[in-house]
This record gives structure tokens, C-alpha cells and sequence, in this order.
């Protein structure tokens, strides 16, 4: 049984400037415009861009494609104020990135917190570091730097925003969210996985669907270093059949959650293929969120504001861990890790976090632990009232792994590429929460 959305009416129009960030808060009698649009994010051979995600692949470009990948935008306006939501089939983004996008952008009216880039993190897609400018360090297994494939990046990031925010049109919105059984699991042995399946539905005022945005959290990383494909992995399938049972030219944008130690559970009867089990986990997992797109009620007015905080973050450091796992997969030294850590790991970040009826979006930058995460989501729920708080993984930046300081303790893959030290996840989780409780005031 699915309850009616409650709406919530913020009262009032100002723009604040805060110690911790920026903040908007917008009157929600005014009429809510959205556009929608999409580009193709899959570079041609010819610029041999290489994929991201392992450093077995030493840098090699991919070989072909086997779906396409995408980068699309949601821009939302009241009239007084805007907001970009920006999903792309992609393994996360640098810190240079997001800052060459909002100067880009400038001329347009943005700025930095009016907009979230939120990565699928397929591990099929551009290499993060082939488009990370202050990348000079040439090693392979890290990714090497291409001018070109950058500026394929972003001219098409800019384009999508723009094209998005060229057809506004009234709209109406409400979300759904469910716990789904058997879809996740914790890829470190632990208890916690995030089984929460969230569902935005947004329809122009005469009812037509525009726009499904879903958020589920799990890596997707089913296919290995040995595939050399340009591939959405299952995030890809799944927008692709959300998109196929609406219907309408619906545009579906996926984002992850805090995915740090979540990992897909595979449909038993996939067969041996990586890329089967792929297309069916997503195919599948498509049908879900189809279906709960059909029982989620729409508003024509709904609360919309936004915030971005920013945090300092601790004192970066190696873990013990690093030269063993992580170290070894990317083939840093601990003299190149030294090296790398100015130039490339940001000394402080920022939490964007957008609040759209009963949807709050808490963008995170980099991989979350669940359990991290579900602290997060149950602390802004209170806070805001919001019923569908959500967690918007590796949003903006890649900054590391972020997790709790007995899961950073305990070592592995994901401590070994934790850059700040056990105090990391706390510090991020304070953040993010303050700029909510900032953005509710």
C-alpha cells in the first residue's frame, strides 16, 4: 500500500551566504518548471579513451562499445532560482572538474551550489583520471591525463545543462520509496546494506512523464579489468528499461547511494557472462522501480530549496593497508603516494544537498559506507520531515573511501584508499548534516 505524498510549503524567498556554505530557500506558491535533456557521453574510438575503475588495464583505451553511455541533466526553476541535476555513466569525477563546469556555466547564471554531478560509478566508462588536469604523474595503473578526452567531458556536461534549461516547462512531482529484498549485499562481510529502492516521478502539468529519477546503492563493478567495452554496466540497463515500459520519450537518471561497501546480488539463473549477468541484474531491477514508478503520486507544488556546505577535511594520510592493496592495484609508491596527494585529494570539499517535495538528496563526496549512510538518512529525515531522504553517492568529487573509524581500523581494499585517516567518516557525516539542518532553518 502506498501513502500520498505529503507535501511540504516553505514559506518565504531568500538567498543567505553562511560560514559553511551557501543556501537557497524558495517559495514553493510559485509554479515549478523542470527540463530534462540527454547526451551521449560514449567517445569515439579514435580518441582512445581509456576505462576507469582498475589499474590492471594499465591505461589502455577501450576496444568498443557495448551499450551506450550517457550524461543528462534535471533542471528545476521557480522562477526565482535554479538547480541542476546532473547523472552520468561514469566512475566518479575529479576536483577539477565540477569548478571548469560551473565557470563554464557562469555566463548562464550558475554557480557552484546550484548544481550536483552524481556518477554511476561503472567501472566501464572514462577513466577518472584520464580528465583530471592536475594528473601529471604518468602511471599507468593510476590513469594518465588527456587533453582531449577532457575537453570531449566537458563540452558535453555544459551542453546537457544548457539544453536541459532551454525546455522548462510546469511540472509535477511526488517520490516512493521501498526496502527491497535480495538486490544487495556488503561487499566487506559486514551486517548493514542499504535495501532502500527511492523513485522520483516527474510528469508535466497535463500528466505526460518527463522524468524517473532512481536511487539504489551498489557498486557496479560486474564486469572485471579484463572487459574493455564502453558499458553503463546495470545502471545503464536498468535506465534503458525504465525508459522502454513508460514509454513517452521519459528520460530516467540513476544515481548511487553510499555504496562504499554495498555490492549487487546477482540473479542466480544469469549464466557465467559478465555482461548477461550485468544486463540482467539491471533489466530486472528496471521492472522494480518501473512498477513503484506506477503507484508514486504526483503534486503540482512541492518544496524546493538547496544548500551546499562546505567541510574541511582532516589531515590526509597513508593507511597501513596502502601499500598492500591499493598502493599495489595503482601502482603508487609510497614516494609517488606523497606526491600524489596535493596535487590530486582535496584538503576540503563540499555536501550539496537538494530538497524537492519529499525527496532530500544528500550528496556525498566520495564512497560512503551504508552504515554511514543510513545515519545520514535517518538524521536528515528528522530534521527536515522529508520522508524520502536519500544519500546522492560520489556526488561532485571523488575525494576517497569514507567510512567509520572501526571499519577504517580493520583495514582492506577500501581503508587502503581512505586518504584522512579513521576521523574521515565523521567528519564528512557532521558536514553533510550541518548543512542540512542549515537548509531547514
Amino acid at each position: 500500500m502506498w501513502k500520498p505524498i505529503r507535501t511540504l510549503v516553505l514559506v518565504g524567498a531568500c538567498t543567505l551566504i553562511l560560514a559553511g556554505g551557501t543556501w537557497q530557500r524558495t517559495a514553493t506558491g510559485a509554479e515549478v518548471k523542470a527540463g530534462v535533456a540527454r547526451v551521449d557521453l560514449t567517445p569515439p574510438l579514435d580518441l582512445k579513451a581509456p576505462l576507469g575503475g582498475y589499474g590492471e588495464r594499465m591505461n589502455r583505451p577501450a576496444e568498443g562499445v557495448h551499450d551506450r553511455i550517457f550524461a543528462k541533466a534535471l533542471v528545476l526553476q521557480d522562477g526565482t532560482s535554479k538547480f541542476a541535476l546532473v547523472t552520468v555513466d561514469i566512475v566518479g569525477f575529479p576536483p577539477p572538474v565540477k569548478p571548469a563546469l560551473v565557470q563554464r556555466l557562469a555566463g548562464s547564471g550558475w554557480s557552484s551550489g546550484q548544481i550536483m554531478l552524481l556518477p554511476s560509478h561503472s567501472h566501464t566508462s572514462i577513466e577518472m583520471n584520464a580528465i583530471n588536469p592536475a594528473n601529471t604523474l604518468q602511471v599507468p595503473q593510476l590513469g594518465i591525463y588527456d587533453a582531449r578526452v577532457y575537453e570531449f567531458v566537458m563540452e558535453r556536461l555544459f551542453r546537457v545543462v544548457r539544453e536541459a534549461e532551454a525546455h522548462l516547462v510546469p511540472v509535477s512531482i511526488g517520490t516512493s520509496s521501498a526496502a527491497i529484498e535480495g538486490w544487495n549485499r556488503n561487499r566487506r562481510n559486514g551486517p548493514v546494506t542499504d535495501k532502500e529502492l527511492t523513485v522520483t516521478r516527474i510528469d508535466t502539468a497535463q500528466g505526460k512523464p518527463m522524468a524517473v529519477l532512481v536511487n539504489f546503492t551498489a557498486h557496479p563493478t560486474f564486469m572485471s579489468g579484463e572487459d574493455m567495452l564502453f558499458s553503463g554496466d546495470w545502471p545503464g540497463h536498468l535506465q534503458r528499461t525504465i525508459e522502454s515500459l513508460v514509454g513517452e520519450q521519459v528520460t530516467a537518471l540513476y544515481y548511487n547511494g553510499a555504496e562504499g561497501d554495498q555490492a549487487p546480488a546477482g540473479r542466480g539463473d544469469a549464466g557465467p557472462s559478465r555482461w548477461e549477468r550485468a544486463e540482467r541484474y539491471g533489466r530486472d531491477l528496471g521492472i522494480v522501480a518501473w512498477k513503484q514508478w506506477q503507484q508514486t503520486t504526483t503534486a503540482p507544488q512541492v518544496a524546493f530549496a538547496y544548500h551546499r556546505q562546505t567541510i574541511a577535511l582532516p589531515e590526509r594520510v597513508l593507511h597501513p593497508d596502502f601499500m598492500k592493496t591499493g598502493g599495489a592495484e595503482y601502482g603508487l609508491s609510497e614516494k609517488l603516494f606523497q606526491e600524489m596527494l596535493p596535487r590530486m585529494v582535496p584538503s576540503q570539499t563540499d555536501s550539496i544537498a537538494l530538497r524537492l517535495g519529499e525527496l532530500l538528496i544528500v550528496g556525498i563526496p566520495g564512497e560512503m559506507a551504508a552504515a554511514l549512510g543510513l545515519k545520514i538518512k535517518a538524521e536528515a529525515g528528522r530534521i527536515t520531515g522529508a520522508k524520502h531522504p536519500v544519500i546522492g553517492g560520489l556526488a561532485d568529487v571523488w575525494t576517497s573511501y569514507i567510512l567509520p573509524p572501526e571499519e577504517y581500523r580493520r583495514g582492506g581494499y577500501e581503508s587502503s584508499v581512505s586518504f584522512y585517516g579513521e576521523k574521515l567518516g565523521d567528519t564528512i557525516v557532521e558536514g553533510a548534516l550541518a548543512g542540512v539542518r542549515d537548509m531547514a532553518k
